[in-house]
């Protein structure tokens, strides 16, 4: 659904620096993923959609970043022929016929700590093979960029049968509604983290703020041969300026690269890099003239869940700068031919360790109110255990920080998300894993209880305004990770900015 708002006004000083606060949520949108952008003076203009249930705006969370790759706007018409063109998104026809779709290309999920001085964000690779948290247009299984295009499909034909009257515009808003909740589920399910806000951008917004900015700087680690398939070619290594039309090409080629589609992600992340950089140190914050016009694009062509706060978002991300951004990209097993389709085969379990393990670093930073718990002895056949993690007291995050204390403790990672205020903590299991539920109950001083609604081989802990992190266990954690983030194979090691630009393939 394109949205249209005034012309942003001409702010003071304060107004300014409000948005120079901002600007690294700019460079995300800028960056494919789909970030916010925003404004003091006009915040509400932007955001649109209730796909989900929005969590805090301030404190820890997770935000998934969202590019996609329709060939459509958001009222499902096929772009004009000139902008199809400018894209290098194919013919109207090849549209028609299915050409792009509404697959998610660009998914990465990032995590803000409290205070928003450091980020950490994953890629997700495109093609990875997951199971779908329910049936989407009667598809069980898939690549996790198909959830948010069969999701869609699914509602839309659904409205059609059901509202023959219905407009054009309403049903596109409802199928792309459909479409976002299920590609924030489908991303939790993999993941085993709770995400709190999501923004959107599509590859004609995405090209459109990229206009604003007359492009970005890239570097290369060595020249690349025309791709009929984007449009991109380089003819030299090295640092080099790359126009709107040429930046969006960069972000989309994966064929002809070494590693594929994984290679395009760690592009995606250094073109973030490099748009933080432009935004802040190349002067673009201090043309109001250039502010007005990214917001003016903004407004039309990004989407973030209604009840995300950016302005209580933005007073948090006062000192980030790309510097403090690191991206990785989540590790595949191996690549396989599965129904056809050229798909990613992952470890889900070891992925979502991964990320609690970079989410949530150190529970043993416990809230200083927080009382001792008891040493206790993990039983065996913790490693075959499933907890899950449900937020009902008043600490936030207190969730994601039980959770990775468990899977150091050796126990796999279940949902993490929060549920309603309760007072006292509870402890229930299903069945085979009575020994690990009474072990994990006495770490916060409570008996466990049997529950047939809850998965065999499933722990679940209702965290309540009683509850504190547990404390040291009977095996001393380590001072170094459990679950090594992969620096080596096909996914590569970390992207980050803290040299200038970051080069890659």
């Amino acid at each position: 659904m394109v949205r249209t708002g005034s012309p942003a006004p001409l702010w003071g000083v304060a107004g300014k620096a409000g948005y120079a606060l901002s600007c690294v949520a700019a460079a995300m949108v800028l960056a494919v993923s789909g970030f916010s952008y925003f404004v003091v003076s006009d915040v509400s203009s932007i955001g649109g959609s209730h796909a989900i249930v929005s969590g805090p705006s301030i404190g820890a969370q997770n935000i998934l970043l969202m590019g996609l790759e329709s060939r459509t706007d958001w009222n499902g018409n096929i772009l004009p022929d000139d902008v199809l063109k400018a894209l290098h998104a194919g013919s109207r026809a090849g549209v028609e016929n299915g050409v792009g779709g509404n697959d998610t290309n660009t998914l990465i999920l990032i995590h803000i700590p409290a205070g928003g001085k450091k980020a950490v964000g994953f890629s997700i690779p495109r093609d990875d093979w997951v199971t779908f948290p329910t049936a989407y247009d009667g598809q069980t299984q898939g690549k996790i960029d198909q959830a948010y295009g069969l999701a869609l499909a699914a509602e839309e034909n659904q409205l059609r049968a059901q509202n023959p009257n219905m407009s054009q515009d309403q049903i596109a808003f409802q199928g792309n509604e459909a479409g976002r909740a299920a590609a924030v589920a489908t991303v939790e399910q993999v993941t085993g983290v709770h995400i709190d806000h999501f923004a959107e951008v599509n590859l004609d917004g995405f090209y459109e703020l990229a206009k604003v900015l007359n492009g970005v700087e890239v570097c290369l680690l060595h020249p690349v041969a025309y791709d009929a398939n984007s449009g991109f070619y380089a003819r030299k290594a090295g640092l080099q300026h790359l126009n709107a039309q040429m930046t969006l090409a960069f972000v989309r080629q994966r064929d002809g690269l070494t590693n594929g589609d994984l290679d395009r992600t760690h592009r995606q992340q250094a073109v973030i890099d490099s748009v933080i950089h432009q935004l802040r140190d190349e002067g673009v914050l201090d043309d109001l003239t250039k502010i007005q016009s990214l917001l003016s694009v903004a407004k039309q062509y990004v989407i973030t869940d209604s009840g995300w706060d950016l302005l209580d978002f933005i007073t948090q991300m006062r000192s980030l700068t790309s510097g403090d951004l690191t991206f990785r990209t989540l590790p595949i097993v191996g690549y396989q031919t599965i129904d056809g389709q050229d798909a990613n085969v992952i470890n889900t379990a070891y992925i979502q360790q991964i990320v609690h393990e970079t989410f949530y670093p150190s529970p043993a930073t416990a809230s200083p109110s927080a009382s001792p718990r008891p040493t206790v002895t993990v039983p065996a056949g913790a490693s075959k255990v499933t907890v899950d993690v449900y937020n009902g007291g008043s600490t936030q995050g207190l969730a994601g920080e039980v959770s990775a204390a468990l899977v150091k403790e050796g126990y796999l990672a279940g949902t993490v998300t929060n549920t309603s205020p309760l007072t006292t903590t509870e402890v229930l299991y299903g069945t085979g894993t009575s020994a690990n539920a009474n072990s994990i109950a006495a770490m916060f001083g409570v008996t466990a209880t049997p529950a047939t609604s809850i998965a065999a081989g499933h722990v679940e802990i209702l965290l309540g305004a009683d509850a504190a992190l547990p404390g040291a266990s009977a095996t001393p954690t380590p001072t170094t990770s459990v679950v090594p983030i992969p620096t080596t194979g096909p996914q590569g090691g970390a992207v980050n900015a803290k040299d200038g630009i970051p080069c890659v393939n």
